[in-house]
């Protein structure tokens, strides 16, 4: 099933600090997901300014418990950078999903 997650970073003025000390990391799960199918999109969103305040990722797993599973380890959720986490169902339109036939 496809889920659409939006996690919001922490307000407080060490926010910006956490995420990029846990970014690499971040990066290293997303790539190893992507290339397992489990993520297939993701974005940084931004304030204003262009100052990144949390992500948007479209995943794929076979159930929310698997999910879940992925959130426990997920270093921006280890390191406290999301602080706010909205997951939706959702199903990606079959044109999008060709790209990973």
């Amino acid at each position: 099933m496809q889920y659409i997650v939006t996690a919001y970073d922490g307000a407080d003025e060490n926010a910006l600090e956490r995420r990029l000390a846990a970014r690499e990391e971040h990066l290293k799960s997303v790539e190893k997901r992507f290339k397992s199918g489990e993520h297939l999109y993701g974005c940084a969103l931004l304030d204003d300014e262009g100052k990144m305040i949390g992500s948007v990722m479209i995943v794929d797993y076979p159930s929310r418990a698997e999910l879940d599973n992925w959130l426990k380890v997920e270093p921006y959720v280890v390191e406290n950078v999301w602080q706010r986490i909205d997951i939706k169902p959702t199903a990606v339109a079959p044109l999008f999903m060709e790209l990973y036939k």
